[in-house]
């Protein structure tokens, strides 16, 4: 639990810095009424990571590795009556369905511009490399099925020097058989990547899933302190009182775990993957990791 009003504060003070960061960073370049232009004519798949809560007011919009799974669970939960049950009973495939929430892409455009006005929205960003390691931990060195046909065939092929991969994930994995880490590089730099299909969303760049310069959010969450930021946020929402955040155990990385990623991936991958992923680290307050750009 936080510690008093002190605390608190911090809290809220650390949101003000969050929020004018997004500010400085978007600058004037979009004004009102642009906004209002780009809503309309952005196509509707471009706002499919928004949830809409109509009962409490929220728009969440959903980061894959950024405690997604976990924030479902609570908006699901929240769909229910009182008492809430807790939200760890909830199964990940549950949320993860499609018909489980409304999106803010499944209302007209005047219905759209008022829930983005009156309520409160939400988004949790990483570090955008970390993101990344976790990315590729979860799709390439499990064996998925849905990411091995769809990505990691073509990765094998391409810059693994296997002409031929296995045509089912269970025999590559039996095989031990994977792209490495500095494979599933090479892929999102490879200009031909994204000519052939966009980014899958658990490597897109945040601010292309969530676009925090055409929508204000009112709370922006880290996974680097996601425990606190959560409980301030259900402190704001007054909900907490009803639904806890789950807990969460496995999110703590340290410098010198993500250097030993990146020690596989050459200095110029790694200064080119700055680049692609520039924008995330300065709108969301990460800081250049010039350790692994100046080696």
């Amino acid at each position: 639990m936080l510690q008093g009003k002190r605390g608190l504060a911090v809290l809220q003070q650390q949101q003000e810095q969050r929020k004018q960061l997004l500010r400085e960073m978007c600058g004037d370049r979009v004004t009102s009424l642009d906004k209002e232009q780009i809503l309309a004519n952005m196509p509707k798949n471009k706002l499919k990571n928004l949830i809409v809560d109509d009962k409490h007011g929220i728009i969440y919009c959903y980061i894959p590795k950024v405690a997604c799974t976990n924030w479902k669970r609570v908006l699901f939960v929240l769909k229910q009556t009182e008492p809430y049950q807790d939200p760890m009973n909830i199964s990940g495939d549950v949320v993860q369905h499609p018909n489980t929430f409304k999106f803010l892409n499944s209302f007209p455009l005047p219905e759209m511009k008022a829930r983005l006005e009156h309520y409160t929205k939400f988004l949790f960003v990483r570090d955008p490399f970390v993101r990344l390691i976790s990315a590729y931990r979860d799709k390439f060195q499990k064996n998925n099925k849905y990411h091995y046909h769809k990505y990691a065939c073509d990765m094998l092929r391409k810059y693994s020097n296997q002409s031929n991969p296995p045509k089912s994930a269970d025999k590559a994995f039996a095989l031990d058989i994977r792209p490495s880490f500095y494979n599933f590089i090479q892929y999102l730099l490879d200009p031909r990547t994204e000519k052939h299909r966009p980014f899958d969303e658990h490597w897109r760049q945040m601010h292309r899933l969530c676009h925090p310069c055409l929508i204000e959010y009112d709370f922006v969450g880290h996974q680097e302190s996601l425990q606190e930021d959560a409980e301030h946020l259900l402190r704001i929402l007054k909900l907490q009182d009803v639904i806890k955040f789950p807990p969460s155990y496995d999110n703590m990385t340290n410098a010198s775990w993500v250097s030993d990623w990146f020690r596989v991936v050459p200095l110029e991958a790694r200064r080119k993957l700055y680049k692609l992923y520039e924008m995330d680290f300065k709108l969301f307050g990460y800081g250049k990791p010039s350790t692994l750009l100046n080696d």
